[in-house]
């Protein structure tokens, strides 16, 4: 099984390379105030407890405007940092320093709030099997950043897209004429893609598991009636919860022994931490 740093999203350059062109677009006219020759020296630090995650995407921004500027990083990436940490040093061209602070920090805070509450979340469901997930929920053009970040804090990802997996919803349901027909068009169609379906009581559920679903998908069950779902299914099926699932149900809904649970809070409601630039 590779690691979540050996995972590192393929578009990262990419994503790096139109945030620098967002932001500079034909040139940083601020920084062209300094002598273009002068050298400075910096750090990033964090202002409250957070969980370090985005280091790849920092190194990428600053090779990208100056291959010259090597972050020298205090943390690991997963590391659980204190407030008043500094997370690196850096020395370089002062107007290059400049340039990429807000990039690179735009990333940085990102990541980290999102590793951040994602560790939080699965220690709080740590005492179960049950893993936590995110889902498609995220923000445009940046889905690779932000699973990755999940991964750091210690959540797993759900499917990349609409590509890797079947999910199969109501209205595929309806579209399709029925459970069974989705499914067995979808193993004939993709075989050895994993196969979800949602279902909405127990019949359907027991549709599903009769036709080979990979996983069944309870969507906005009762904490009871997922306890009964579990019960009734005895290891046939994979089970995953969602739906309206904040921190208040979350660990009870993990004690009924079902497989997965997904949030969308873990991407959609995510918010940055607080980190800091600045010049010695």
């Amino acid at each position: 099984m590779k690691s979540a740093l050996q995972s590192i999203p393929e578009d990262l350059p990419a994503q790096v390379s139109l945030t620098l062109a967002e932001d500079i677009g034909d040139g940083d006219i601020t920084a062209a105030l300094l002598d273009k020759a002068a050298i400075a020296a910096g750090k990033t630090i964090t202002r409250e407890d957070t969980v370090l995650c985005g280091r790849p995407w920092v190194d990428e921004v600053y090779r990208q405007l100056d291959p010259t500027l090597l972050p020298d990083w205090r943390c690991r990436e997963g590391d659980s940092v204190a407030a008043g940490s500094v997370l690196y040093t850096i020395q370089g061209n002062v107007r290059a320093l400049l340039t990429a602070e807000r990039s690179a920090l735009n990333f940085l805070q990102l990541l980290c709030g999102i590793a951040k509450r994602s560790r939080e979340l699965a220690h709080s469901v740590a005492h179960t099997e049950c893993r936590l997930l995110d889902t498609r929920k995220t923000l445009p053009g940046l889905r690779g950043a932000q699973k990755y970040a999940v991964r750091i804090g210690g959540c797993h990802n759900h499917r990349m897209g609409l590509y890797d997996a079947f999910l199969i919803k109501e209205n595929h349901i309806r579209a399709s004429g029925g459970i069974a027909q989705a499914i067995g068009r979808a193993r004939q169609m993709r075989p050895g893609k994993p196969v979800e379906i949602e279902v909405g009581d127990p019949d359907q559920l027991n549709e599903a598991i009769a036709a080979g679903a990979d996983v069944a998908l309870l969507d906005n069950f009762s904490r009871d009636q997922i306890s009964q779902a579990v019960a009734r299914t005895g290891g046939r099926c994979k089970l995953e919860a969602s739906g309206g699932i904040d921190e208040r149900a979350l660990v009870k809904i993990a004690e009924t022994g079902v497989n997965y649970i997904s949030l969308g809070i873990l991407t959609k409601h995510c918010r940055a931490a607080d980190l800091s630039f600045l010049l010695d």
